[in-house]
């Protein structure tokens, strides 16, 4: 299925609600879309020793959170090395610590720590004197954004940077996911997931590639899953208000992923097909 124009989309839902089963359909119906995910763009970053994935490693190392900041430079400079993401002025590119276009002479110019902070909290267009940014709206320039935002502050400063233009809350309930949750078992050096109701092992207990032994995460016992499930309805009620005043927000019901999987290629259709 051809997509028309540029589709830009996050999956908003409970745990175990499926946003990755989701995810994988959507990437598998239309070739056009890729998945951008912020915790991979981080050790992205990390393992090729970019500026700013050396400022990123140096905060982790020393136990502090990845600021909203950071993830956003990283969001808005893979989407520029993509060429999906422009200034104002058309003949001039997004900037970032961690773009090409910031060499390491560049990066030596700060005399420390505090020089760099103030850099990557001060807003990137400002920094330089660009415009506000503008994605592409080219149909190849369709993504789908894991991992961020969260939090409606984090929406908000995304929409500077790159407007999504839907936001799918995707909605099962509780007692269903607290079946699945309880039948879930984890391959955990490929993070391949099996379910003794769906999705079950050839072999009960084992991994279908390596053989070896599939093990139960350690917060998929109710107790730790409801206190997981009560933080996420505080965050995602703000956030999906955010995007509901947007006019992006499109909300789906089912029992299982299978019976929204049907309604969500349909919205999508209805929304980008051509």
């Amino acid at each position: 299925m051809r997509l028309r124009r540029a589709a830009r989309v996050i999956l908003v839902g409970a745990p175990g609600v499926g946003k990755g089963t989701q995810s994988e359909r959507l990437l598998q119906r239309f070739p056009q879309l890729s998945s951008i995910s912020s915790g991979d763009l981080l050790r992205h970053n990390v393992k090729q020793r970019t500026p700013l994935g050396i400022k990123v490693e140096s905060t982790m190392k020393s136990g502090g959170l990845v600021s909203d900041d950071l993830i956003l430079r990283l969001i808005s400079n893979e989407l520029n090395q993509r060429g999906w993401l422009f200034s104002g002025n058309p003949s001039d590119n997004i900037m970032t610590l961690a773009s090409s276009g910031i060499g390491a002479a560049e990066a030596q110019s700060f005399e420390n720590e505090r020089e760099i902070a103030s850099f990557l909290s001060s807003p990137a267009q400002a920094r330089r004197g660009y415009a506000t940014p503008r994605a592409s709206d080219d149909p190849s320039a369709s993504f789908i954004l894991d991992g961020f935002p969260r939090t409606a502050a984090q929406a908000d400063q995304l929409d500077a940077i790159v407007p999504i233009n839907l936001a799918v809350s995707l909605k099962t309930p509780l007692d269903v996911i607290m079946e699945r949750i309880s039948g879930r078992w984890v391959h955990e050096p490929s993070g391949r997931v099996y379910n003794t109701t769906y999705n079950t092992p050839k072999i009960p207990g084992v991994d279908d590639v390596t053989g070896e032994p599939l093990v139960r995460r350690s917060d998929d016992s109710e107790e730790v899953y409801r206190a997981r499930f009560k933080k996420f309805e505080e965050t995602s009620e703000p956030l999906l208000e955010h995007y509901a005043r947007k006019g992006v927000l499109w909300e789906v019901e089912g029992m299982s992923s299978d019976e929204i999987t049907p309604k969500l290629f349909s919205e999508f259709e209805r929304q980008f097909g051509g």
